[in-house]
């Protein structure tokens, strides 16, 4: 009798378990956010959708689009939703057919920096960049690009490498656009260094080894709660770079893929996204004062206008001659 019972009873929690299996929608996302951006949106969207099992792998946006075209070789990309800051990559993506289009009803509530926006993908933050630097060692804060041309900087200001990191480039390319290619070159000779990401060029201000870089707003506002001696300042001429989302053509995943974009541009899921020290694109959210940043609308105002097209253009010779420049004797 107990050996019947114990029968009976694994096989109604395997047939519970299948159902479970069988009824829980899936969700995978592939996305360049820190850990504690995407956990936090996690924890809060499964919260809120208990019978999605929501999975995303967090790396940098290169791997993730490497990983992608492997899969896209193999006849299947296991992600449902691609979330990262490399502009250029979803423009791309968009002109090879491999994005579904989707216009959320939160749409109406955002800020679309997008030109020609046809719901290929869908700007979920704007991240900011600015002059990162090290407090115990910088009397007095920068205020615009040029300062870093003048001697208290000389052989202390770095950029990230743009061929490691597409903020980077971004960040140059806005940079020269405004400023023309003598910026570089005058911050060059005034001893400026390429690191390696945008993450390490900020370390490396932390620790002293330079004394301002060109920060991501959530990489420096991290920092400074783990309680690293950086501030961040915004240029008159601010560095404003969308991080899109898009869902992937041919997703048995959809509908949950949409609720996902759609938790992204709600009243919570931007909420979270400002108290992380990255500024929202839903309209009225104002991030907390700690952070010292602008408002999505000044931001979206004083940021250097993108020409997305010529972004995607330049990319392969604006690296070469940046690093021609910062290589140069």
């Amino acid at each position: 009798m107990k050996r019947i019972t114990t029968l009976l009873f694994a096989a109604a929690f395997l047939a519970v378990s299948a159902f479970s299996a069988f009824a829980a929608e899936k969700l995978v996302v592939y996305t360049s956010m820190k850990e504690s951006i995407i956990g936090s949106l996690k924890e809060a969207f499964v919260k809120k959708y208990p019978d999605i099992a929501m999975d995303y792998q967090s790396a940098g946006a290169g791997k993730l689009m490497a990983k992608i075209a492997t899969e896209r070789q193999s006849g299947k990309i296991m992600a449902d939703i691609i979330w990262t800051s490399e502009v250029p990559d979803f423009f791309n993506m968009k002109a090879e057919g491999i994005l579904e289009k989707y216009e959320s009803p939160e749409l109406k509530a955002v800020i679309n920096p997008f030109p020609d926006f046809d719901g290929s993908f869908t700007a979920i933050r704007l991240g900011t960049l600015g002059i990162a630097y090290n407090k115990r060692h910088v009397k007095e804060a920068p205020t615009q690009w040029s300062d870093m041309m003048k001697p208290e900087f000389k052989k202390a200001f770095g950029i990230a490498n743009p061929a490691l990191s597409g903020t980077s480039y971004m960040s140059i390319q806005l940079l020269v656009d405004k400023f023309g290619w003598e910026y570089i070159e005058n911050v060059h000779k005034n001893g400026a260094r390429m690191g390696k990401g945008s993450g390490q060029v900020i370390d490396d201000t932390a620790s002293g080894d330079l004394l301002a870089c060109i920060g991501v707003d959530y990489i420096v506002n991290e920092k400074i709660k783990k309680g690293a001696d950086l501030a961040l300042v915004y240029p008159p001429e601010m560095l404003v770079i969308p991080s899109p989302a898009a869902i992937f053509k041919g997703t048995p995943n959809l509908d949950a893929a949409k609720k996902f974009v759609d938790f992204l541009l709600s009243e919570e899921g931007q909420k979270i996204l400002a108290s992380q020290g990255t500024l929202p694109v839903r309209k009225g959210i104002v991030s907390p004062a700690e952070f010292g940043l602008p408002t999505s609308e000044q931001a979206f105002e004083r940021g250097i206008k993108i020409d997305y097209q010529h972004i995607l253009s330049a990319k392969e010779s604006t690296v070469k001659k940046f690093t021609d420049i910062m290589m140069a004797k």
